[in-house]
């Protein structure tokens, strides 16, 4: 092929690692950092030996990675570079640190290419934007994000579905009039193949402590009776809650009423709520009631009526 001015000129060129000499040794085994290379040929290589530019096939013949010199070296000389220089007659094998990507056609690198690795990992990007791999998870561990600025990590999933649910109930007893907290008779609902999951609710005078954070669904069933029979009368459930441990707020209530009917009557009002328990410790719950006229509250140890069912719907 024609060219204007000099004609470029291409191939591998590599300077042999420095080479001590072995008196009365010809034989020389060539290296590039300290691994054997093997010249294509005499003629492609430049050899100087005391200051003096060998002659190919005369001077010096190779074989494989074996510079041989025509007769043996003693102590004094030099060997003072080796220069192989590659097929300089076609485009040859590029230096090393010379190919860029706009020199490697897209999707022309396959998995054989690449550098062997480890059994399953995963290649992604640091914060820098340099290659990493990401190590290989257990089984059941699912590939997640952990935010900008780190590689994703192999993770357990959080445990899905309902993972606590519990009730407590009342063993009851008569009340008067008026609004009050329900402070005693509460027992863990055990007859009956109740069921439960996960870790139970914990009662102390009438106060209940979550077993760990989360979102709740509450649902407060009061049943009783108006034991008043010569006037009309309400009577509510009240679920309280509590974020500082301290003061109760009304969260919901259960509303119901008879007419002056002359005679005693039943009643089930019920109150429910979605509480989100950011900290065990502040956030709690009390059952109570607003009774216009003196009544009882329905209860046993042996069935379930007035009653709070406590389950933990998800993460707060």
């Amino acid at each position: 092929m024609a060219y204007i001015g000099t004609k470029p000129t291409v191939g591998n060129f590599q300077i042999c690692d420095a080479i001590s000499v072995v008196n009365g040794q010809a034989a020389y085994t060539m290296q590039v950092g300290s691994v054997n290379v093997i010249p294509q040929s005499a003629n492609h290589m430049i050899v100087s030996l005391n200051g003096t530019i060998q002659k190919p096939n005369s001077s010096f013949t190779v074989s494989g990675s074996t510079i041989t010199f025509a007769s043996n070296l003693v102590t004094n000389d030099v060997i003072d570079f080796i220069q192989i220089l590659g097929d300089v007659l076609d485009l040859g094998v590029p230096s090393d640190a010379t190919v860029t990507s706009a020199k490697i056609v897209d999707d022309s690198v396959t998995l054989a290419k690449m550098a062997s690795g480890t059994d399953g990992n995963i290649i992604s990007y640091d914060a820098s934007g340099n290659p990493v791999a990401v190590a290989t998870g257990n089984d059941g561990q699912v590939l997640t994000s952990t935010g900008a600025g780190s590689p994703p990590a192999f993770e357990t999933l959080p445990v899905g579905g309902i993972t606590m649910a519990d009730q407590w109930r009342q063993l009851g007893g008569s009340v008067s009039a008026g609004d009050a907290f329900i402070t005693s008779n509460w027992e863990r609902t055990d007859t009956d193949s109740y069921g439960t999951i996960g870790s139970a609710m914990s009662e102390s005078s009438g106060v209940f402590t979550f077993p760990s954070t989360g979102i709740y669904y509450l649902q407060y069933a009061l049943m009783g009776k108006n034991t008043n029979t010569g006037n009309a009368s309400y009577m509510d459930s009240k679920l309280y809650v509590t974020t500082n441990n301290s003061s109760y707020n009304i969260a919901a209530a259960g509303m119901g009423s008879g007419a002056n009917a002359g005679t005693a009557f039943d009643f089930n009002c019920i109150a429910t709520f979605i509480f989100d328990v950011t900290d065990t410790s502040t956030h709690k719950i009390k059952m109570g009631y607003d009774f216009q006229r003196t009544g009882s509250i329905y209860g046993s140890s042996g069935a379930t009526y007035t009653s709070i069912t406590v389950i933990r719907l998800g993460d707060t």
